[in-house]
């Protein structure tokens, strides 16, 4: 199965220049834990979380409408095509440590977002072979610590 099949077409975004105040309005009121940071053309250039929000609040000591989206987000965006399988999104959704990643067309334009979740729900009523298991590798790594290694070896 197919990306456009599952992804979710209508998609909440934010501004670089917007306020951290304004990203987490967005995402509390629409019930997101992620954002896609697009431009002026609707081309996808960041995402940003809720965990990154708090973390630049708690780590600069200032309020949120203080600080912009662009100081907090993360550059290295991990998208994928409408035509892409939803077995390659859940590689790459491992392979990255991400539960969502948004979906693009050839000029970078946002043209959608798929979860883990929307996968899943897919992956029970059609009985995909290897997608049952292949989301939990998936969620496994997704929520593997990054930092455990360094646990063990110090």
């Amino acid at each position: 199965m197919k990306v456009a099949a599952r992804m979710r077409h209508v998609v909440k975004t934010c501004a670089p220049e917007d306020s951290l105040s304004e990203a987490a309005r967005i995402m509390w009121e629409a019930d997101l834990g992620c954002l896609p940071v697009v431009d002026e053309e609707r081309r996808v250039i960041a995402m940003i979380t809720d965990r990154d929000i708090c973390m630049a609040a708690y780590t600069r000591g200032l309020a949120l409408r203080d600080l912009r989206v662009y100081s907090a987000m993360s550059d290295e965006v991990v998208a994928c095509r409408p035509d892409n399988s939803l077995a390659d999104v859940e590689r790459m959704m491992a392979k990255a440590q991400v539960r969502r990643i948004p979906v693009i067309d050839r000029d970078r334009r946002l043209v959608g977002i798929i979860s883990l979740a929307d996968i899943a729900t897919e992956a029970q009523p059609i009985k995909i072979p290897l997608t049952a298991p292949g989301v939990a590798r998936t969620l496994a790594s997704i929520t593997e610590r990054r930092w455990a290694g360094a646990l063990a070896a110090g």
